[in-house]
């Protein structure tokens, strides 16, 4: 196999980005740092399929902050649904929620992928305080109807 290549940010594109996030924080007042005396709360939604893991940071309502998926990130194919893919793009949602201020976040994990376990763990060794792990994956009652009977 070849070598692993992840694409790297400039220097140029990182302060852009960086710019940006500032001046969505300073736009929107609940984007805003926390009020002194109230710690800020936050969910994590990690989506993890066969084929790609998605993190979506949002508020204690439910409004989406910021988001991260492995292909964003900037691997391609088979390596999007790999564990190691799924921590990068943790570690890349931790550098938003540590400028938005948040230090409360409960986990909601949905999906079967290869990626949502170590998306959790590089999560909880970032140093936040991880207030609920939820499975919300869907799961079949009853299943969908069986096939009528073969008659041969």
């Amino acid at each position: 196999m070849g070598k692993k290549h992840i694409i790297q940010k400039t220097e140029k594109e990182l302060i852009a980005e960086n710019e940006k996030m500032e001046a969505k924080v300073q736009k929107d007042p609940a984007l805003a740092g926390p009020p002194s005396g109230q710690i800020k709360e936050g969910r994590i939604y990690v989506s993890s399929s066969y084929n790609n893991t998605v993190m979506t940071l949002t508020d204690a309502r439910g409004n989406v902050l910021s988001w991260a998926s492995a292909g964003a990130i900037g691997f391609k194919g088979a390596k999007k649904s790999t564990p190691f893919a799924a921590s990068k793009v943790a570690e890349g949602l931790t550098t938003t929620i540590k400028k938005i201020g948040i230090q409360k976040i409960a986990v909601f994990v949905k999906g079967i992928g290869s990626g949502r376990e170590s998306a959790i763990r590089s999560l909880a060794g970032r140093g936040f305080d991880i207030t609920a792990i939820t499975d919300v994956t869907p799961i079949p009652h009853n299943g969908c109807r069986p096939p009528k009977a073969r008659r041969v």
